[in-house]
């Protein structure tokens, strides 16, 4: 729940932006959280992360509420939930190099010499098909699915248990999508990882995710084990929205969606 101030000839409005959601994300599966901006799916994230505070329920993770913890209270717990953020850019501080953003968390959560720190640092960028020439480089010198792969590896650097990835795709193309997908999907077996897939396109989650939860207006309205097993309207309506890459596809999807009902 969101307070808004008070203003001029105005009174202050509370507003409710997450509302009776109850989600379980099990050790080892991707759930994809999807519905179009605005529904709350951020501000769920942010959350279980405890950088929002809930006004009322609970957060538990692995049976213990941290719902309330107090930010020295969460800071061992947040080195195993880290976030891929939408703007990897915008995270960044632009007068860090590559190695001093991903070796940040390095240095918070780890007390390694600096051989160390550089060996795991090299690591990282391997994981994410980057090599050593990156090190150097500054924020602006990269390109938007280096940017991508940059913020992975410093979500990596803790070593987390759970990746909350808030629209890592939006601001890649088509091709680059792809790259960075596989690239989830590769670091999930290898890492064993936990995945909350934040997204607003449904065609994604197929690929990457073993349950889907659909949000709107601040509520979990639907979840099934897959996209095609979704049968509320409003899932329809965001499944028609994704634009088929190959317009052949356009004719099959459309028959697929009159069975959804």
């Amino acid at each position: 729940m969101y307070r808004q101030d008070r203003r001029w000839f105005s009174r202050a409005e509370e507003a409710v932006a997450v509302d009776r959601v109850s989600l379980r994300v099990a050790q080892g599966m991707a759930l994809g959280l999807v519905g179009e901006s605005g529904c709350g799916k951020s501000t769920l994230s942010r959350l279980l992360l405890g950088l929002e505070r809930a006004t009322s329920g609970r957060v538990l993770y692995r049976g213990t509420d941290i719902t309330g913890w107090s930010p020295r209270r969460m800071r061992p717990l947040r080195s195993r939930m880290q976030m891929v953020f939408q703007n990897s850019f915008a995270s960044f501080d632009p007068l860090l190099t590559v190695e001093q953003i991903i070796a940040e968390p390095l240095d918070y959560y780890q007390k390694l010499s600096r051989e160390e720190r550089r060996r795991e640092v090299l690591r990282l960028l391997s994981l994410v098909e980057l090599d050593e020439r990156y090190l150097k480089r500054y924020p602006h010198e990269l390109s938007g699915g280096q940017q991508q792969r940059v913020g992975i590896a410093r979500a990596l650097a803790p070593g987390p248990e759970l990746l909350i990835c808030d629209e890592p795709f939006s601001s890649l193309d088509f091709t680059l999508r792809r790259s960075m997908l596989h690239l989830l999907q590769r670091l999930k077996r290898q890492l064993r990882l936990t995945y909350l897939f934040v997204t607003h396109d449904l065609s994604l989650i197929p690929e990457l995710c073993d349950q889907v939860a659909v949000m709107r207006r601040g509520q979990v309205i639907e979840t099934a084990a897959a996209v095609e097993e979704c049968r509320h309207p409003y899932t329809r309506q965001l499944l028609e929205a994704v634009p088929a890459q190959d317009p052949r596809h356009r004719k099959k999807r459309h028959q697929e969606l009159e069975t959804c009902l």
